[in-house]
C-alpha cells in the first residue's frame, strides 16, 4: 500500500493474506486511496533463515505449542528501520496487553508510523516483548488464534481518527467512547415504523433540547448497560455532563417537523 502523507502502519505478520481486502474497501480504502493511510504488510518468513522458513519453536521448560522465535522479528525490525532503536512506537497484540480503549486508541492516532506485532500459537519470545515493544495491547478477555484480528482493530479504529479520513470530523466525537459514555440511540425515517415513533424531540428543530437529550440518553444508556464505563465517567465528570431536559420525560410535541 502506497501514501504520500498522514500515518504509516507496519504490520508484522505470519499471515499477510489475512489483510487481503481489508484495506482496499470502505473507510480504509478511501484513506489509503487518499494518501492519508499506509499500510504495508510483511511478511515474518522473509526474515527467517532455514531452507523451510521456520519461525516458531518449542518452549523452554516444555509445555504444549510452539512459540514465535525471537531472531525474525529483530532482523525485520533492522531491515524495515535500519536499526532497533530507530524502530517507530512499536505494537504488539496480545491477551496480557493493556486494554484497548478510545483513550489509548486516540493516543496511538497520535503517531505518525507505528510497527503491529502479531503473535501466533503460544505467543511471542519474550525477548521481543522486552527489547522491541513499547506498547503491549489486547482487545478483550478472550481468545483468538493470532493477532491479526486485534491489528486490523487497532488499524481501524485509530484510521477514523485521522484528520480528513471521516466526511464529518465530529462523527469521531460523537460516537460511543469518544466522551466516556456510550451512544445515544440513533433513528432514520420513517418517523413511525410498526408501531415505533421517533421521539418527538428530535423531529422539533430545538438544536438544544435535542442536545440534552441525546446526552441524557448516552448517560443511561452507559448507567444500565457499562456500569463499570460509567463508574469511571461519574469519577471524572461529577455527573455534571448529563443535563435534564426543561420538562422532564417530555419529548417534545408531536407537532414537530418530519
Amino acid at each position: 500500500m502506497t501514501g504520500s502523507t498522514g500515518m504509516h502502519i507496519d504490520v508484522l505478520t505470519l499471515f499477510p493474506a489475512y489483510f487481503t481486502g481489508l484495506l482496499d474497501v470502505s473507510l480504509l480504502g478511501r484513506a489509503v486511496d487518499s494518501g492519508l493511510l499506509r499500510v504495508d504488510i510483511h511478511d515474518l518468513r522473509t526474515w527467517t533463515t532455514d531452507p523451510h522458513r521456520t519461525a516458531d519453536d518449542m518452549p523452554y521448560g516444555g509445555g504444549a505449542g510452539m512459540v514465535l522465535k525471537p531472531e525474525p522479528f529483530f532482523a525485520a525490525v533492522e531491515a524495515l528501520y535500519g536499526a532497533v532503536e530507530s524502530r517507530p512506537r512499536t505494537v504488539v497484540l496480545t491477551p496480557r496487553g493493556d486494554l484497548l480503549d478510545q483513550a489509548r486508541v486516540r493516543d496511538l492516532a497520535t503517531s505518525e508510523r507505528l510497527l503491529l506485532l502479531c503473535g501466533r500459537y503460544e505467543g511471542i519470545d519474550e525477548r521481543v516483548h522486552e527489547a522491541l515493544a513499547t506498547d503491549e495491547i489486547s482487545i478483550g478477555d478472550y481468545v483468538l488464534a493470532g493477532g491479526e484480528a486485534a491489528a486490523a482493530v487497532v488499524i481501524e479504529a485509530v484510521t477514523r481518527l485521522l484528520p480528513g479520513v471521516m466526511g464529518n470530523d465530529r462523527s469521531a466525537m460523537d460516537e460511543s467512547h469518544a466522551d466516556g459514555l456510550l451512544e445515544y440511540p440513533q433513528y432514520t425515517r420513517p418517523a413511525s415504523y410498526r408501531g415505533m415513533d421517533v421521539p418527538a424531540i428530535l423531529r422539533s428543530g430545538d438544536h438544544g433540547r435535542v442536545a440534552a437529550w441525546r446526552t441524557r440518553q448516552s448517560v443511561e444508556r452507559t448507567r444500565r448497560v457499562r456500569p463499570d464505563l460509567y463508574a469511571r465517567w461519574e469519577r471524572a465528570s461529577g455527573g455534571s455532563a448529563a443535563p435534564r431536559l426543561p420538562e422532564d420525560g417530555d419529548e417534545g410535541s408531536d407537532d414537530a417537523a418530519d
